[in-house]
C-alpha cells in the first residue's frame, strides 16, 4: 500500500500505522501525479486498486464573494487531481490486467449545494468523468467508480460541524465510509455513483434516463 498526501508528517504518520509506504504528492500538479504513480508501481510491482481522496471546500461563490484563486484551486485540487489520477493509473492497471479505482465525489455532486456551489460544480464533474469512463475503461477490465457520501467525518466540515449538529443533521463516521470505500472497491459495478447517507446502506445512485430524440415526424430516433 502507498499513501500520497502533502501533508508528510501526518501522512508519513499514518503510513508507518498501516505498514505502508509513503510519497508526497500535489494532486493538483500533473507531474507529481504521474510521478508518485510511477513510484507506486515501481515500489510494489504493480497497480491494483486506486482510491483518490484529495479534497478541499471552495471557500468562495460566483458573485461578490468570488476569489478566483480560491476557485482555481478548488477545480485543480478536486476535478483535475482525478482526471490526472485516472489517466496516470491507467497504463499501470493495463499491465495488470485490470483493476479498479475509486474517486471521492460527493452527495453534492449528485445534488444542489447551495453553500458552496463550485464545490458542487467540480464533484458533478467528476460524476459525469466516472459515468463516461466506466464503459470505456471495461474492455481493459478496469473498473472506476465514484464514492458519494453525505456529511462525512472530515477537515471540509471546519466551520460547518457545530451548525450540522445544532440542525440535528448526523455525520457519517470515518469508520462507515472507510468500510464503504471497500465495498465499492470489491464491487463488479463500473461507472456508477455509489451514494452514502448517515443512516442508509451504501448504494448505487440511480440516475433518471434521458429522452431521446425525435424524427421530424415526432416518432422516437431507434
Amino acid at each position: 500500500m502507498v499513501l500520497c498526501d502533502i501533508d508528510e508528517a501526518g501522512g508519513r504518520a499514518v503510513a508507518e500505522e498501516l505498514g505502508a509506504s509513503f510519497l508526497r504528492c500535489d494532486v493538483s500538479s500533473y507531474d507529481e501525479v504521474v510521478a508518485t504513480t510511477a513510484a507506486a508501481e515501481q515500489v510494489h510491482g504493480g497497480l491494483d486498486l486506486v482510491f483518490l481522496n484529495a479534497g478541499v471546500a471552495t471557500g468562495c461563490g460566483v458573485a461578490d464573494d468570488f476569489d478566483p484563486l480560491a476557485y482555481r484551486r478548488a477545480m485543480a485540487v478536486n476535478l483535475d487531481g482525478v482526471v490526472f489520477g485516472v489517466h496516470a493509473a491507467i497504463p499501470a492497471l493495463r499491465r495488470r490486467g485490470g483493476g479498479t479505482v475509486v474517486a471521492t465525489a460527493s452527495m453534492a455532486g449528485l445534488t444542489s449545494a447551495p453553500f458552496d456551489p463550485v464545490y458542487s460544480a467540480n464533484k458533478h464533474a467528476v460524476v459525469g468523468l466516472v459515468r463516461s469512463l466506466g464503459p470505456v475503461l471495461r474492455p481493459s477490465g478496469i473498473r472506476v467508480n465514484a464514492f458519494c457520501p453525505g456529511f462525512a467525518e472530515t477537515a471540509i466540515l471546519t466551520g460547518l460541524r457545530e451548525m450540522l449538529l445544532a440542525a440535528g443533521t448526523p455525520i457519517i463516521g470515518v469508520d462507515v465510509a472507510g468500510r464503504s470505500v471497500l465495498q465499492i472497491l470489491d464491487s463488479p459495478e463500473t461507472g456508477q455513483a455509489f451514494l452514502l447517507q448517515a443512516g442508509r446502506e451504501l448504494m448505487v445512485y440511480r440516475f433518471r434516463g434521458i429522452p431521446g430524440p425525435l424524427t421530424e415526424s415526432g416518432e422516437p430516433v431507434r
